[in-house]
């Protein structure tokens, strides 16, 4: 904790270095992204110091990870009883400013007196450079002046200042559509820049938006894809693309205007060399050659790019990286270097066994051994469970901690026997995986990780009138499955779970049922489309390989 009384640990240090440093390179990447969202953090930041000095000067200092900013609103309209709940359920901490050092809200005046300073600077600053190119660029260029453009950024207050801008100097049928945006402003999104939209219109000719139409929508009554700002995951710039590069499109090009951060701006975050590096990687990687062990594997980019985003993106700073990367890298290399050993791999017979030996410890896999991992595939779908000797589930693993496990340190590790209780643990991995793919729903209600809400939402999409309702169409089913995974999974948020809810208990008809599910969950929560969540469906259960650890003596 900063500043709190007691000896200054190396790790304190380092967390506050790391939060000075991350703090810095939110404000570059704000300011790269647009002036006016830089602006509007550096007052966050402002109000946010000013409201943690006041409190201090009364006696507390409050700490929360997750809600700091709604203690500071309810400081605001003064609501102790809300505060005092947040306390009460161990979301927040009221400390007393007697046991912080007196370096504690000297340096906050400090930082507060600098950023006050940056933000009478650029309280000067009249111009947007940054616009205006891309003004007249857009009003010059063939291709812009009349297409339709799809323009996406990171910030939800860059698009919603540039859709103004838009609409006053350049075009005023620009749509705007943030994660704040309704059904209403989705439909239309869908009419404008869906080629497949059944009654498709033309109030639009550009749109702007944030992250949250990069998957699941279709834009590709557009050719052109402008990023007005580079997101930390390179991935993004990819599925931005996928929008309009559809199977079915009628253009025979796809463009794409990238704006790079300044020179001054890179120099301090060096954002562009990491997504060019972290591209060319996944190009070179997995370019025209991504089926490495069998001829129906395909790697998932979105995986591997979701591990890629690590710290050293973020600061700049190495550490231990651990990515899928690592690993196609040596398969490839095994490949390459050993043909005979990646041959002898390939006809590895399904079933494979084994028996490791793991050392415990603290950072150990399991908690108990002997133990079980054991790796599935159906279809595309992958999952990876161990199974304990007590009582308790199999826990669904990731690939990196399976790939980790599986890894001998060295190439002189020892065979191992096989015992007889190694069928017992796998039997309990199969059932979790048949579980966890089954297509039937079962009546109870899981055991999951969200309240109420999730529960109530959970037993109406289970009940007889929705199951058995024959209305939905195939695409319905599908996705009212996975919402109810989702809720299993504890995947959605309170305030939506709260939302949906609110909304079912006004309504029994079960398409307007799933019209609400429809309206009220995003569709970033969905990480795969449907036909990926359905082609699995219809696939054999495989047993993969399976691993029997025993503890190392």
């Amino acid at each position: 904790m900063l500043y709190y009384l007691g000896d200054t640990t190396e790790q304190e240090l380092q967390g506050q270095q790391n939060l000075a440093k991350f703090m810095k390179i939110l404000m570059v990447k704000r300011l790269e992204s647009s002036f006016h969202a830089f602006r509007l953090t550096l007052g966050r930041f402002i109000r946010s110091y000013e409201r943690v000095i006041l409190e201090y000067g009364k006696g507390h200092v409050y700490i929360s990870k997750k809600h700091i900013n709604k203690i500071f609103e309810l400081l605001e309209i003064d609501d102790q009883e809300s505060i005092e709940r947040l306390i009460e359920q161990d979301k927040a901490l009221r400390l007393s400013a007697k046991d912080f050092r007196p370096e504690f809200i000297r340096d906050l005046k400090s930082d507060l007196k600098i950023l006050q300073d940056v933000r009478d600077l650029w309280g000067k600053i009249k111009r947007d450079p940054k616009w205006e190119a891309f003004r007249d660029v857009l009003k010059s260029d063939p291709k812009l002046k009349d297409g339709k453009l799809i323009i996406f950024t990171e910030s939800k207050e860059t698009a919603e200042y540039l859709a103004e801008r838009m609409r006053k100097e350049v075009e005023p049928k620009a749509l705007l559509f943030t994660g704040l945006s309704n059904e209403a402003a989705h439909k239309s999104v869908i009419a404008n820049f869906d080629a497949n939209a059944f009654q498709p219109r033309d109030d639009y000719r550009i749109l702007v938006s944030t992250e949250v139409l990069a998957e699941g929508v279709n834009l590709h009554r557009s050719n052109i894809v402008i990023n007005y700002d580079i997101p930390w995951n390179p991935t993004r710039l990819i599925q931005r693309v996928g929008r309009v590069n559809r199977v079915d499109t009628q253009f025979d090009t796809i463009h794409t205007y990238n704006f790079f951060p300044t020179e001054e701006g890179n120099d301090l975050i060096k954002l562009k060399e990491a997504a060019e590096a972290k591209i060319h990687a996944f190009i070179e990687m997995l370019g025209a050659d991504a089926r490495l062990l069998t001829e129906g594997e395909e790697i998932k980019s979105h995986d591997l790019f979701a591990r890629l985003n690590t710290k050293k993106t973020i600061t700049g700073e190495g550490e231990e990286e651990d990515s899928e990367l690592e690993y196609l890298t040596e398969i490839r290399g095994v490949r390459d270097n050993a043909p005979e050993l990646f041959a002898k791999i390939k006809r590895l017979p399904k079933k494979a066994r084994s028996t490791r030996l793991l050392t415990a410890g603290p950072d150990s896999l399991a908690n108990e051994f002997p133990a079980l991992v054991t790796y599935f595939r159906q279809g595309r779908l992958d999952k990876f469970y161990l199974a304990e000797p007590s009582d308790g589930d199999p826990i669904e693993l990731d690939f990196i901690t399976t790939a980790k496990v599986l890894k001998p340190e060295d190439e002189t590790e020892k065979r191992q026997t096989i015992p007889k209780d190694f069928y017992a643990l796998l039997d309990r991995n199969k059932k979790a995986f048949q579980t966890a793919t089954s297509a039937d729903v079962d009546d109870a209600i899981p055991r999951h990780k969200g309240g109420a809400n999730d529960a109530y939402i959970l037993k109406r999409l289970k009940a007889k009138e929705i199951r058995r309702y024959d209305g939905f169409t195939d695409d319905g089913e599908i996705y009212i499955a996975q919402v109810i995974q989702l809720l299993s999974d504890g995947a959605l948020p309170k305030p939506t779970t709260k939302k949906v809810a609110d909304s079912l208990k006004k309504e029994k008809e079960p398409l307007k049922v799933l019209g609400i599910l429809r309206r009220d969950i995003p569709s970033e929560f969905f990480q795969q489309t449907r036909s990926q969540q359905t082609s699995h469906a219809l696939s054999p259960r495989e047993v993969i390989l399976s691993s029997y650890l025993v503890e190392a003596k």
